[in-house]
């Protein structure tokens, strides 16, 4: 009677679960961040718990289950909403190279050495050092790389990372400073493109040819 009970609650716990993380979204396990990490870890451990405790009614044990869930998804939702939250939340992406030069302050800083760093290069197919214009650690742990331009321009301007100036329509003053640039100058060659309102523009950022790409609103005509 015992193993049938175990059967049956590893079948309603199988399912379960696996309700439970598509309601919680697609995600890369490798892209999970701090807090979608921990709560996985949290389902994942009461699910065990809920197989092997056959006394506990199997209710009981599903509550903490959706109630992790719930914490997860309205997480998810607000930092929809806040970046301040999102990057409380998801952290932020620290910049390992920068126009082919090694920052050893900020490999110190988020605890990441040379053999961390060449492994993820080799992981990236990447030979050469000298090859990586910029290399761009993520809140994840892996390891974006941006290879030099094998044809670059002549125009004397540095390279520089491709970040949003505009995200769902605030000004990115950080990455405005990236680019040695200011508020000013950025609502200055909007307007030359005719977005006169930076509000109503979801993402905004530099090509490399200096030009914009922007994309407004889905509510807002183009």
């Amino acid at each position: 009677m015992e193993l049938f009970t175990i059967i049956i609650r590893t079948l309603v716990i199988y399912f379960v679960v696996l309700i439970v993380f598509r309601l919680m979204g697609k995600r890369e396990i490798g892209q999970l961040s701090i807090v979608d990490f921990v709560i996985s870890l949290m389902i994942a451990e009461l699910a065990v718990m809920t197989i092997e405790n056959v006394e506990v009614p199997i209710s009981h044990q599903l509550i903490p289950m959706f109630i992790l869930m719930s914490i997860q998804i309205s997480l998810a939702y607000v930092s929809l909403k806040s970046q301040g939250l999102r990057k409380l939340i998801d952290g932020k992406p620290s910049v390992i190279i920068r126009q082919g030069k090694i920052d050893e302050k900020e490999m110190s800083k988020q605890r990441y050495n040379f053999d961390d760093l060449m492994l993820q290069l080799r992981q990236k197919d990447v030979q050469y050092m000298s090859d990586v214009e910029f290399a761009i650690l993520e809140p994840s742990g892996d390891l974006s790389v941006i290879r030099k331009d094998p044809n670059p321009s002549f125009d004397g301007k540095p390279s520089f990372l491709p970040l949003p100036l505009v995200l769902d329509g605030e000004i990115q003053y950080e990455h405005l400073n990236e680019i040695d640039q200011n508020e000013r100058w950025l609502r200055m060659e909007l307007r030359k493109l005719g977005y006169d309102e930076v509000k109503k523009i979801s993402f905004c950022s530099l090509n490399r040819d200096q030009s914009f790409f922007v994309d407004m609103k889905d509510d807002e005509v183009n």
